[in-house]
This record gives C-alpha cells, sequence and structure tokens, in this order.
C-alpha cells in the first residue's frame, strides 16, 4: 500500500512521530470522554439540586453533593460549609471561589500536552529531513556523476517523508487541543454560572 510504502521509507523518525501521534490521540479520547461524563454529571446533579434550594432544603442538598464526586459537588461543598455558619454572601461566594480554584487542575489536566505533542511531531519531522539530506548529499558525493541528479532527487523525496509526516501528525493535534480547551472553558462557565444561581437562590431564602 501507498501509506505504507510511504512510512517504510520516510526513515527512522517516522516512529517517534507516529508514537507521539499516538499518544496524543490516547490523550484526547480520554479527556473528552472525561469532560462529556462530568458534564452529564454536572447537568444531572444540578437538576436535582433546584428544587432543593428552592424548598430552602439545603441539609439534603449537601448531602447530596457530599455523596457526588463531581466538581460541581466539590465547588457547591465549600458554600454549603460556609452557609452552616450563617456567613454573609461575599464569604461563602470566596468559599465557591477557592471550590473552583481546587477542581480547575482537575479538568484542565493533560489537555495542554497536545500542543506540545503537535510541536514536537513537526520539529521530529524537520528533523529527520535534515538528517535525511545530509546522509543524502554525502552519498551522492561518492556516486557516479551521470547518477547524481536521479539519487539527488530520490534521496530529497524519501527525507522530506518525515517533513510530511510531522505535519499529518501535528494538525489533527492542533485542531484536538483547540477543541477541548474550548470544550473545558464551557464546562467552567458552566460551574461558575451554577455557583451564582446557588448563591442567588440562598439569598432568597
Amino acid at each position: 500500500m501507498v501509506i505504507i510504502k510511504f512510512f517504510q521509507t520516510g526513515g527512522p523518525f517516522m516512529y517517534p512521530i507516529l508514537i507521539v501521534l499516538a499518544l496524543g490521540i490516547a490523550i484526547a479520547i480520554e479527556r473528552f470522554l472525561y469532560i462529556a461524563r462530568t458534564q452529564s454529571k454536572t447537568q444531572k446533579i444540578w437538576a436535582q439540586l433546584v428544587p432543593m434550594l428552592k424548598a430552602n432544603d439545603y441539609e439534603r442538598a449537601q448531602k447530596l453533593t457530599q455523596a457526588t464526586s463531581t466538581p460541581l459537588a466539590q465547588m457547591l461543598n465549600y458554600g454549603f460549609a460556609r452557609r452552616q455558619s450563617n456567613a454573609k454572601r461575599e464569604t461563602i461566594e470566596s468559599a465557591m471561589e477557592e471550590g473552583m480554584m481546587e477542581v480547575m487542575p482537575d479538568l484542565e489536566q493533560r489537555t495542554h500536552y497536545l500542543a506540545t505533542f503537535a510541536n514536537i511531531a513537526t520539529l521530529l519531522g524537520l528533523l529527520g529531513t535534515i538528517i535525511g539530506l545530509i546522509q543524502a548529499f554525502t552519498a551522492v558525493a561518492a556516486a557516479d556523476p551521470a547518477e547524481k541528479a536521479d539519487l539527488l532527487s530520490a534521496s530529497i523525496s524519501v527525507a522530506m517523508n518525515t517533513t510530511a509526516f510531522g505535519l499529518v501528525a501535528a494538525i489533527p493535534l492542533i485542531l484536538l487541543h483547540s477543541y477541548l480547551a474550548t470544550k473545558t472553558a464551557r464546562l467552567v462557565d458552566n460551574l461558575e454560572m451554577a455557583a451564582v444561581k446557588c448563591l442567588n437562590l440562598m439569598d432568597n431564602s
């Protein structure tokens, strides 16, 4: 097949690029599943919390958040804990912000690796091409003059394969990074909005 031949003629640098691409895709899949699962759980627990908050049943609301290991529950737990001591809105809000800071690393972890892997794939491709060109010119220097042009063009074509494959790996990794960063930002916005709504419901109680 053309793809297999393209890979085989690219030289040894094709393998580390492939490993970087595989790692990046694995991280992207894990992050996508985590964010999708967290978003679903967030919507579910918020739907359960709203009636409790409207009914001023904060004891049940706190039991629910304590029994659930989601970023929203962790964040609201800080606020509910402050509310028990009859703290002011500003104090409860500050506590929720502290909870938000605690869950943020879990939401954003490993996503930034995708951009790093994209850069590594591109650089590995360029490095493979440069080394391939050095080897090509070294081989051509000792070749028969009549064969130099054909040998050089063939060697350069093979050396360029690593750059092409590096870009083939980097482009989807950059797109995945952008997509996941956007999804994560949207989830963070939803959590912050839920915190504000929770505070407003507390004020109305």
